[in-house]
């Protein structure tokens, strides 16, 4: 399996020489097979129309309303190492991407499009960090290696309108995948917390073994005041009404400190967004990555996190806020099912 470990290191494994087969789809090679790029006959028409085939024909795909596109199906093993996808953003919360492993028919990828690359509330900002990338104008990058002995990767446009514009561009290497390599996983929620018990669940249900390797965050203040003060925490092995793994506030674990100050965004966390329009409550985005420290876990898993603010008394405040989350890992199959996708309307803030 020596391809396979060069082929998810770091820097170090440049210089290796390998036997994997790299391979991409786009809209221009739809199947990623050898010497089927840039196919596409422009027939005189379009931007091409003068040039004719391999001229940047057929560079992206409409959407669509209300239907499901296959994106990418790869029939042999190997690991997926980048993705990029750039749309409108009226797609980022009205899209859902989705990614299946090794056959199964329950995704381990189910996420609003733009909440997997860390921009949430249906918004566009700049994320600066290792695994995820978003550049100016709205370039979604994902690096997180995601191995597969099949894969297949679809996007639902659950507008009612067509979504035209979507480019996108998949790159993955075909080689033999080692037995202990985890299928990874990245899973959507939201809730609004209530008072009496203001604690969104950021991920449950997960059994197995595996690790748990970053949080995104789009949390929405539906009150003024300081929101961060609340901890995470991570359950897990069969912990019951205490965790193991108990942080010691918002800003702390996302790396900040004393209620931020200011944006930052750098390879493993970050607070990219915060934002509050004329007539809009508070926004704010954040990405923790667990990358150097995962959280491993051996039979079960289950983290939350609190919403607190401050009381004037100089008591903790229970909030009520809207909170909307992905969170990703590693595990072994087969994975639980997720709850349910919520609709379109019940995926917005308040």
């Amino acid at each position: 399996m020596e391809p396979f470990r060069h082929l998810t290191a770091g820097l170090g494994s440049i210089p290796m020489i390998s036997d994997a087969k790299t391979r991409s789809i786009s809209a221009e090679n739809p199947t990623g097979a050898v010497a089927q790029g840039a196919r596409e006959d422009p027939g005189g028409a379009g931007p091409a129309g003068w040039l004719g085939r391999s001229w940047k024909v057929r560079p992206c795909i409409t959407l669509a309303p209300r239907s499901t596109t296959t994106l990418a199906e790869i029939d042999e093993p190997g690991v997926i190492q980048h993705i990029w996808i750039t749309v409108d953003p009226r797609a980022y919360r009205d899209t859902i991407l989705r990614a299946y492993w090794d056959g199964e028919t329950s995704p381990s990828i189910e996420a609003p499009l733009g909440d997997f690359f860390a921009n949430g509330h249906g918004l566009r900002y700049s994320v600066n960090s290792l695994p995820i990338a978003v550049n100016p104008s709205g370039g979604f990058n994902s690096y997180w290696p995601m191995p597969f002995e099949h894969a297949r990767i679809t996007i639902e446009n659950q507008r009612d309108d067509e979504i035209g514009g979507f480019f996108y561009q998949m790159t993955y290497a075909l080689a033999p995948v080692p037995q202990n390599a985890g299928r990874f996983h990245a899973h959507w929620r939201r809730s609004v917390t209530p008072r009496h018990a203001p604690e969104h669940v950021i991920l449950d249900g997960v059994n197995g073994k595996g690790h748990y390797v970053g949080t995104s965050l789009a949390w929405t203040q539906l009150a003024n005041g300081w929101w961060g003060e609340g901890e995470i925490k991570f359950f897990m092995d069969g912990d019951g009404e205490f965790p193991t793994i108990c942080g010691t506030g918002t800003e702390d674990y996302f790396g900040g400190a004393w209620g931020f100050g200011d944006t930052f965004s750098t390879p493993f966390l970050g607070y990219p967004l915060w934002r509050r329009e004329p007539g809009e409550v508070p926004k704010h985005g954040l990405y923790r990555w667990h990358i150097m420290d995962p959280i491993r876990f051996t039979q079960d898993l289950r983290v939350t996190i609190q919403a607190l603010g401050w009381w004037p008394n100089g008591k903790f405040q229970p909030l009520e806020d809207d909170i909307a989350s992905v969170a990703y890992w590693y595990q072994t199959e087969p994975h639980g099912p997720f709850p349910s996708m919520p609709g379109i309307a019940e995926r917005w803030p308040r």
